[in-house]
């Protein structure tokens, strides 16, 4: 019922229904449990265990000052991480499709001598993680779009619809990341390698997940770049694989940003 109610109303509910509180409480209790637990091992434990263990890299990477933290708004904290969450989850769920891509990537990081030191420098030689980075972002927008509102009449040259000023103009970027005028290799495909060959001078205008001009996103440098830190470390460690049909069938749901549906992936630690 809750999927086609305004998302007020949805929430109010939530906050009202019992079953509903039962079972964040429940939720609650068991992750605070399970940090407890993390934060209590001892730094050579905790050092160790960040290889093997995914929960202990969580915790490792929690925030330190709660307090800082508490004080920043709703939209603060959603804008400061719900678009590179909402990246990595694709990057996921892609990764457990295509394990051809996940080991080329492996590949790249392997040809790096220095594997556990990370810089801007060592960041900027990983190509091939840069194109998968772009083809996650092309292949699964994280939002619909962005609008434009004309500041003078204008005319589209080659259809001749008639603009006018105060016009909304709604450009959708799932539209533009799959127009086979713009691609040489079939936008329909995952291929991360369009970007080292034939699409690298791609139009610019054909790939904008953060939109583009003076009213881009002043955030995606950083989103890209934490984008790229955490997949490259999950690549070093982490291998995902498809787990199955029924739990990990992809499509999506929007809310602030377009997130994957249904993702159900195998998680294997690379020793």
């Amino acid at each position: 019922m809750i999927i086609y109610l305004p998302r007020v109303l949805s929430s109010i509910y939530l906050k009202l229904n019992h079953r509903h509180r039962r079972a964040k409480t429940i939720i609650e209790r068991y992750l605070c449990r399970m940090i407890e637990q993390e934060l209590s091992e001892s730094p050579e434990s905790i050092s160790q265990r960040k290889r093997t263990c995914l929960i202990a890299s969580l915790v490792a990477s929690l925030q330190k000052d709660e307090k800082a933290e508490a004080m920043k708004s709703e939209e603060e904290k959603k804008a400061g991480y719900e678009t590179t969450s909402t990246a990595l989850a694709w990057f996921i769920y892609l990764m457990s499709k295509h394990p051809q891509v996940q080991q080329k990537i492996k590949a790249e990081l392997m040809n790096d001598s220095e594997k556990q030191v990370w810089s801007v420098e060592r960041l900027d030689s990983l190509v091939y993680l840069d194109c998968v980075v772009n083809e996650v972002l092309r292949f699964c927008p994280l939002i619909n779009g962005t609008l434009r509102t004309l500041t003078t009449d204008d005319r589209l040259p080659q259809s001749g619809v008639q603009l006018f000023k105060g016009d909304s103009v709604l450009i959708p970027f799932h539209t533009l990341a799959r127009d086979t005028r713009q691609w040489s290799i079939d936008p329909e495909l995952f291929c991360p390698e369009r970007f080292l060959h034939v699409d690298k001078d791609h139009h610019p205008y054909a790939l904008i997940p953060f939109g583009s001009g003076h009213r881009q996103c002043v955030g995606q440098d950083l989103a890209r770049f934490e984008l790229k830190v955490i997949a490259a470390r999950l690549m070093q460690y982490v291998t995902f694989g498809d787990g199955g049909s029924k739990v990990n069938a992809g499509g999506h749901f929007s809310r602030i940003t377009i997130m994957p549906k249904h993702i159900g992936v195998t998680i294997e630690f690379d020793q």
